[in-house]
């Protein structure tokens, strides 16, 4: 990994101040959701924390996505869940130990562009599960109820929780329901002075309000004074626990999905904005250092997060020292002021966990990729989501992966990319395709995406391209417009594909 630097090259004169208030921002957004993807998680709050802070000062000074924001994600909250139902909290800390390893050295052997061949119906499937699954939930801890070990058990267990509720349930659905109201109504109608302030802040504080107004015997958040005491270093008898196979594999299942989100995520990011694009490799090495301190003290995974990561584009940030100082926020905050965490109710953070949920099931992508690209990507999104919900969450993503390759076996003869580049000028670039551009030749494909220009011109000739699947297609899709957006100047020469379309008129 190069050296580090903080802020030579990425710091401009007056970057400073907009860093700051943007890594406030962060953290105003940060602290609900590390509290309550911990509750959600099944695991004590401060290890959130832990991971929260973990994630902003450690991953944030080596991170390949600077403006990208790591900590607690809801995405692997139902899998730490599980894991912690079968296995006991102590094999968290070993199982994040190899994850951890599995991604730094993944980013290493530049592995990272990889993942950038996952199927977007395979991703926006098992965000979605993950969303239901968190719904389904967080709907028992509304009423201070436990949740259960899987989707379909926490959803045959709602009705006879809600039935006959006493008047301590009540009064924490009561709490729950103030918060998404607020969540909602604050996403709705906030004033734009007041718009860098994030509707889960707002949300847990009127929730812990109204339980303090009332003085409602309901569950409160509980930490320990010094919150080192609640970490866990591995020892010689939890790191054994790795000899059981099925703590190996979910170590591999922790490191793919992490990484795929977190590369998601990072590439979302560089849709935001222009001001810095990732370096994926170098960003999956970040994440195996901090899963691998994770695993160090027992706390949560951690990904690259989108919502936190979106908020830091919108509040301004220009460096890396915005989440650095979000990491540091949070650790004052915890040090300092733990009494004022003491009276969050967890009923607050349960409506938090609601509402993030469900922002994840996105029907807008099933139809989006009906809509381009036929009923195959919206069947393997539909059987992604369904195996998630029903089953568990490696069994839905296994699933969606093997049916992807439905769409390659028409075309397994012949399976050749070749790719030409011609340079005209320092602002003229031609560049032919010729063969089959499918997720089997990523690796020659997000190096070419990595290499387009981003000034001048591109003239893209695909009238060579026999097939190309809907994930490349996407890929070239986001990668042109992007630069369209710049201002480039960008041709596309089709064939006599649909998919040649697709992309073509991306840029229409």
């Amino acid at each position: 990994m190069p050296p580090l630097k903080l802020f030579s090259s990425e710091q401009g004169k007056g970057t400073f101040g907009r860093d700051f208030a943007a890594s406030f921002v962060v953290f105003l957004v940060a602290m609900p959701l590390c509290l309550g993807i911990a509750i959600a998680s099944g695991v004590p709050p401060e290890l959130g924390l832990v991971t929260g802070i973990i994630g902003g000062i450690v991953v944030g000074s080596f991170a390949g996505s600077p403006l990208q924001v790591s900590g607690p994600a809801a995405g692997l909250a139902v899998l730490v869940f599980d894991m912690v139902q079968r296995h006991g909290i102590a094999a968290l800390g070993p199982v994040l130990l190899l994850a951890g390893i599995l991604q730094f050295a993944g980013g290493a052997l530049r592995l990272g562009q990889f993942f950038r061949g996952v199927s977007p119906a395979v991703v926006h499937g098992m965000l979605a599960g993950i969303g239901a699954m968190i719904v389904l939930q967080q709907i028992h801890v509304l009423i201070d109820d436990t949740p259960r070990s899987d989707g379909l058990s926490n959803l045959a267990a709602i009705p006879g929780a809600f039935m006959g509720l006493q008047d301590d349930a009540i009064s924490a659905l009561i709490v729950g329901l103030a918060t998404i109201a607020t969540m909602v109504g604050w996403d709705k109608f906030k004033p734009a002075s007041l718009k860098m302030i994030p509707g889960a802040l707002v949300g847990v504080v009127v929730g812990t309000g109204v339980a303090m107004a009332g003085n409602l015997a309901i569950q409160r958040i509980s930490l320990p004074e010094n919150i080192a005491s609640g970490l866990t270093l591995p020892s010689v008898e939890s790191v054994s626990m790795l000899s059981d196979p099925a703590l190996i594999g979910l170590a591999f299942a922790f490191a793919f999905i992490a990484s795929a989100e977190t590369l998601l995520s990072a590439a979302a990011v560089d849709r935001m904005q222009d001001r810095v694009q990732s370096k994926f490799n170098k960003e999956l090495s970040a994440q195996g250092i901090g899963n691998f301190l994770c695993g160090m003290v027992g706390a949560l995974p951690m990904t690259g997060v989108i919502v936190r990561s979106s908020a830091n584009v919108q509040a301004g940030a220009m460096t890396r020292l915005s989440t650095i100082l979000h990491g540091i926020w949070i650790l004052g905050f915890v040090v300092l002021l733990p009494f004022i965490l003491a009276e969050v109710p967890t009923a607050a953070l349960g409506g938090v966990l609601v509402m993030t949920g469900i922002k994840l099931v996105k029907v807008d992508d099933v139809r989006h990729l009906f809509a381009h690209y036929g009923p195959l990507p919206a069947l393997i999104w539909a059987v992604t989501f369904t195996l998630v919900v029903t089953v568990d969450l490696l069994t839905g993503v296994v699933a969606g992966l093997l049916m992807t390759l439905i769409e390659l076996l028409p075309q397994f003869r012949k399976m050749r990319l070749k790719i030409e580049e011609r340079r005209h000028s320092d602002d003229d670039h031609e560049i032919a395709l010729e063969g089959k551009a499918t997720a089997i030749s990523i690796g020659k494909i997000a190096s070419l995406l990595d290499r387009l220009p981003n000034k001048g011109r591109i003239r893209l000739n695909l009238s060579q391209l026999d097939f190309v699947d809907h994930t490349i297609s996407e890929l070239f899709c986001e990668a042109l417009v992007r630069r369209k957006n710049k201002g480039m100047d960008i041709e596309v020469e089709r064939g006599g594909s649909n998919r040649h379309d697709r992309i073509a008129n991306a840029l229409a």
